[in-house]
């Protein structure tokens, strides 16, 4: 209507719509940039993103979810989330059309999600921070803080979290970034995020695997630089399990990092059937990289998106003492490990005739 406010790319351009005529707007430049094609547009009335009814997913998005599925994708970023119903409609249907797992990730890119964070985070595989939508309903002072209150709960939560949007945006024109975009990289590692995504930099940008060096370059140099910061105290704030078995697990991994920084092991080894105990020790951050064995495709596809976790595919039997011999062969022959190397062994796999959440082990052992 009238009056409505259309902001291009969260803000690159605006307009404001001074005539209606039939299903036409004329509008009026009231804040002039640059207009990338397929940019994003976004309605304004009364200070409010007015969403006109419109449902999370649309015709077209379940046509590109069926084209997905029909093309074996890992992973569907849902964009404007704003209740864990619509997150857990999409599971439901990829259940019924999928044979194998497809991950969920949220984008949080609305107030409406801010306020329900904690049940769309529970109710996902892993978060998106879309700060580009995102930045044009939250005031921009305030992004910093937001993103790192929704890096904090997903950390809680035990669930992946992506920074996305604008990282290196003016590496869409030009063969370098601004400083404060390589702060900004810097600080979504120093919030422990589990990934950093390029978007319009790789797209439709001018340098686009230059845009990804630098992205590398810096997250790695950050990662490094912050080791010490990063260890000196534990991460014992996370919510523990409502069963024992989750709270045992819990407490496994959270002694299992503390051991492996203390002894400054070189790897930590995890034999993992659904990646649950990956998932838990990369959520204490540890200084070794961690090797996560598991015998089922999905779960290593899944563990790609935990930080410090190098998931590996392998064929596991009962036999603990077979796992980890085929295992260090795996990985010295890839020249990850080398001999006299010492690693760390997490296990949560069952033997023939126990609880799955019962048998659970941690040793220490010299590559040899």
């Amino acid at each position: 209507m009238v009056g409505d406010e259309l902001i291009i790319d969260g803000g690159m351009a605006t307009f404001i719509v001074v005539e209606r005529m039939g299903s036409d707007l004329r509008c009026k430049c009231i804040d002039s940039g640059l207009l990338l094609p397929r940019a994003k547009l976004s309605f304004w009335r009364e200070g409010k993103l007015s969403y006109q009814g419109l449902p999370t997913l649309s015709t077209k998005d379940w046509e590109d979810i069926d084209f997905g599925i029909s093309e074996g994708v890992d992973f569907i970023a849902m964009s404007f989330v704003n209740d864990a119903d619509s997150v857990q409609q999409l599971k439901g249907y990829l259940s019924t059309k999928s044979s194998k797992s497809i991950r969920v990730l949220a984008k949080i890119e609305t107030l409406e999600s801010l306020q329900k964070l904690k049940e769309i985070v529970e109710a996902s595989d892993g978060i998106m921070v879309a700060r580009g939508d995102l930045g044009v309903e939250v005031p921009l002072e305030q992004i910093p803080t937001v993103q790192e209150d929704i890096t904090h709960t997903c950390r809680q939560l035990n669930k992946p979290v992506i920074i996305a949007s604008q990282l290196l945006e003016s590496m869409v024109e030009y063969p370098t970034p601004t400083r404060a975009e390589v702060a900004d990289i810097s600080e979504a590692v120093r919030q422990f995020a589990d990934a950093v995504m390029l978007s319009g930099e790789s797209a439709i940008g001018s340098y686009g695997q230059k845009a990804l060096s630098v992205l590398r370059m810096v997250s790695s140099h950050m990662e490094l630089w912050s080791h010490e910061e990063e260890h000196r105290q534990a991460l014992h704030q996370c919510l523990p399990g409502i069963l024992l078995p989750d709270r045992i697990s819990e407490e496994i991994c959270n002694s299992a990092v503390e051991m492996a920084n203390s002894l400054g092991v070189d790897a930590i080894f995890v034999f993992t059937k659904h990646g649950e105990m990956a998932s838990l020790l990369s959520r204490n951050r540890p200084k070794p990289p961690i090797f996560a064995f598991t015998d089922d495709s999905s779960t290593r596809m899944a563990l790609n998106l935990q930080r410090g976790v190098i998931p590996m595919l392998v064929d596991l039997s009962d036999d603990m003492e077979a796992n980890i011999s085929k295992s260090v062969n795996l990985v010295k022959t890839q020249g990850m490990v080398k001999e006299e190397n010492t690693v760390l062994i997490v296990s949560d796999l069952p033997p023939t005739c126990a609880s799955p959440n019962v048998f659970q082990s941690v040793q220490v052992k010299a590559i040899a």
